[in-house]
């Protein structure tokens, strides 16, 4: 296939971003095409040729929710730093982003789309709760000393650290409660960092 055809017009990212928008207000589960073209300057005959169906646009979407995704673990991983943060001051970092106001949106479509593909895993949402899990698995590991990193203890930590990230995140997304629900994680980043040197250097 050529890059030509791979390579999505003008016309299509302006839309993809439009819908993007609209998909953090209106999430992504009881979507229709309709309302959506008429909320983004489009119809819907225009989206299916550009998508080729309602579930080619959904996925370009998850795709879009996702390079956000990636975009904040690169931000808080180990690209352009000297060596190793940690794995508790890099949970530290993530969960202060996890827990701004102005994230949520975001992250409500994440939490609809990592939920949705658990119960439709051959549909437009397949694979994404499995990548989601890949992708912080991995920026987590980039953030561990080597010698951590590669052990079983250390898969170990950043499985736990996932864990309660993304626990407290659904809380917190239920209940709104940032206060309760941040004293729960820096909790667990005391037992988090008491299995570990990190702890001790960066105290």
């Amino acid at each position: 296939m050529s890059e030509e055809a791979t390579t999505p017009s003008a016309r299509q990212v302006e839309l993809l971003e439009a819908a993007y928008a609209y998909a953090l207000t209106h999430g992504l589960a009881d979507l229709s095409l309709r309302p959506l073209a008429a909320a983004i300057g489009s119809s819907p005959r225009v989206l299916l040729f550009l998508f080729g169906s309602k579930d080619g646009l959904v996925r370009a979407l998850l795709a879009r929710a996702r390079a956000d995704e990636l975009a904040l673990l690169d931000r808080f991983g180990p690209t352009g730093r000297k060596e190793s943060i940690g794995l508790v001051r890099a949970v530290e970092e993530v969960w202060a982003w996890l827990a701004a106001p102005e994230h949520r949106p975001l992250l409500r479509l994440w939490a609809e789309a990592y939920a949705r593909s658990l119960v439709e895993p051959d549909g437009a949402w397949g694979g994404f709760a499995r990548r989601t899990v890949g992708d912080w698995l991995d920026a987590l590991a980039g953030c561990q000393p080597p010698a951590e990193r590669n052990s079983e203890q250390g898969a170990t930590r950043r499985t736990l650290a996932l864990a309660v990230l993304r626990g407290a995140l659904l809380d917190l997304l239920a209940t709104d409660d940032e206060a309760r629900v941040t004293a729960a994680v820096r909790a667990e980043f005391d037992l988090l960092g008491s299995g570990g040197e990190e702890s001790r250097r960066i105290r």
